[in-house]
């Protein structure tokens, strides 16, 4: 991975903002991401971001952390956060910005425990692909102390699919809808395509079961996302 995102934090925390990110995946056009965005404060967030962090206690995992919004917050809440993400330009703006603890690290390298483990910003998508969620929530469940917690977001994408009649028009010989190839580019430098996946509650709920976790939804946004709590 060249860290075209990890750089791009960078450039913005240092003062060298002059274009965002662009963003796009296998059925959807190029989008800008807006570097400010990754630096929003708490009233800036959505909906379900502020009430994961209400809900948020003990110590917490921020998963995929990248500039340290919730890691913050938390910290300033006097909560205890341990920030990590696989982008190391991301880590070195958390620890400039103050983040306590935090580490280059894959969620699948963790080890410590924890009362609360933070998925946000479509939680889901570091799953990758449909064949992998078992596998990450049994090592998620690994990670959780006795009562604790993790709040995870995603979308529906379903809506993508359909046409202007109501009509699913994905191809059936295909992979599950939710599973799409990420591409990110930044001043004029293309990363790595990634996969990532959005995950429907539905499923979610499902793959939880199998690995004998408890899954419930906590609210749905405006837009087919929702934010799911799981636990023991």
């Amino acid at each position: 991975m060249k860290d075209l995102f990890g750089k791009a934090l960078l450039d913005y925390h240092n003062g060298n903002y002059t274009e965002d990110l662009i963003t796009s995946t296998n059925i959807s056009d190029e989008d800008e991401l807006p570097l400010p965005y990754l630096f929003r404060t708490y009233k800036d967030m959505p909906k379900l971001e502020q009430k994961a962090l209400q809900l948020s206690n003990g110590k917490v995992l921020d998963v995929g952390c990248g500039a340290g919004n919730h890691s913050l917050y938390l910290q300033d809440k006097g909560l205890s956060v341990k920030a990590i993400d696989i982008s190391k330009g991301a880590i070195n703006v958390c620890k400039q910005r103050g983040v306590i603890t935090t580490e280059k690290k894959a969620l699948l390298d963790e080890t410590e425990t924890f009362d609360t483990i933070l998925l946000l910003m479509n939680g889901t998508g570091i799953f990758q692909t449909l064949n992998k969620v078992s596998k990450y929530l049994t090592h998620l469940k690994s990670l959780l102390n006795k009562d604790g917690q993790i709040l995870i977001d995603s979308s529906d994408i379903k809506y993508m699919y359909l046409d202007e009649d109501g009509g699913f028009w994905q191809d059936m010989n295909a992979n599950y809808y939710g599973e799409l190839d990420y591409f990110l580019s930044y001043k004029g430098e293309k990363e790595e395509p990634m996969k990532w996946l959005y995950l429907d509650f539905n499923l979610l709920l499902t793959a939880c079961k199998a690995v004998g976790l408890k899954c419930e939804m906590l609210a749905e946004g405006e837009h087919f996302d929702y934010l799911a709590r799981i636990s023991f």
